[in-house]
């Protein structure tokens, strides 16, 4: 990384105006974009409560976990609303490869006057806790238990974080913030939709100031989206479609719920349908290639139900030949 990011913000923005949320809150943003910025999705969608709460984080130095299914949009909010207020936002991924050394930082050899030498050198952590940045851990209940108990160290409230590697104890950043997305909210995960997740100690979990649940929208908000991205189907045609597309989503989600089927469309399942169905030029072999594929042989016959449900056609028994 490079230097560590000493900005303040010097510009106040309205909620309303930027977010288009009904609210008198002014937020704090920098009147500059830097590399670390995320770009900004014009097309975005905020949903009031998640918004909020992100927000009171970015205003009040709030720890904000956003839990929910996949593809709701939890990182994508987060980095969207950092976008809107120019505030260097760093995602990091918290798969099973991701090590202590990695957040902390290790020792390497370096070139100093022509000798080599060992030199610590500070990892992502320490970085940006000493930095006017947002730190966004995604699936945060996949992290592996060494590197959660490095995390509870910056969950406490007291400012500093000490390097035992380096014996060094660094003060955080006025301006450095800190996110985290989860499917399960620590609790484990009892419905095998979400392998590899943890429960997380309720001790590091009360640590987090606010915890806020992102769900799959309304149909009519979820068509905006998908309208906003795909500006050729904003007809009574390509309305009509979509809004059959997402009857299908919404009927898989109750199946999940229900235990009738183990695999669910997300939003972004949808979205993929959408542009699978107009490479294809065919919503029935896009939907198969999108999703049907990737569910349960014993449970695609219920999945076809739904399909034919919404649409009124059965899906073909065998692949056609497309045309691209």
């Amino acid at each position: 990384m490079t230097a560590n990011l000493n900005i303040e913000p010097d510009i106040k923005l309205s909620v309303k105006q930027t977010f288009g949320i009904d609210s008198e809150m002014q937020v704090d943003a920098f009147s500059k974009k830097n590399e670390f910025v995320p770009d900004i999705d014009k097309d975005y969608k905020f949903d009031r409560d998640t918004t909020l709460a992100i927000l009171s984080g970015f205003l009040y130095n709030k720890k904000v976990i956003v839990h929910g299914y996949h593809g709701t949009g939890k990182s994508t909010h987060i980095t969207q609303v950092a976008a809107r207020l120019n505030w260097p936002c760093i995602r990091i991924n918290l798969d099973s490869h991701i090590s202590r050394i990695d957040l902390i930082g290790k020792d390497a050899i370096v070139i100093k006057d022509g000798k080599q030498v060992t030199e610590f050198k500070e990892g992502i952590l320490p970085w940006a806790y000493q930095s006017s940045c947002a730190l966004v851990f995604d699936e945060y209940d996949a992290g592996r238990s060494d590197v959660m108990f490095v995390l509870q160290r910056i969950l406490e409230s007291d400012g500093f974080f000490t390097l035992l590697d380096k014996n060094k104890v660094v003060k955080q950043n006025k301006y450095f913030r800190l996110f985290a997305t989860a499917n399960t909210i620590g609790l484990g995960d009892t419905t095998g939709l979400y392998a590899g997740t943890n429960q997380i100690n309720q001790a590091q979990l009360d640590r987090w100031e606010i915890v806020t649940s992102l769900n799959y929208l309304s149909l009519e908000k979820e068509m905006e989206i998908i309208l906003a991205k795909n500006k050729n189907l904003n007809n009574v045609k390509g309305k009509e479609k979509v809004a059959n597309m997402i009857k299908v989503a919404s009927l898989t989600r109750r199946g999940f719920v229900a235990g009738d089927i183990s695999t669910v469309m997300s939003p972004r399942t949808v979205l993929n349908w959408v542009s699978n169905s107009e490479i294809f030029s065919d919503t029935g072999y896009a939907f198969r290639v999108t999703f049907l594929n990737k569910c349960d042989e014993a449970e695609k016959s219920i999945i076809s139900e739904y399909y034919q449900r919404c649409f009124g056609e059965d899906l073909p028994e065998s692949m056609i030949n497309i045309q691209i």
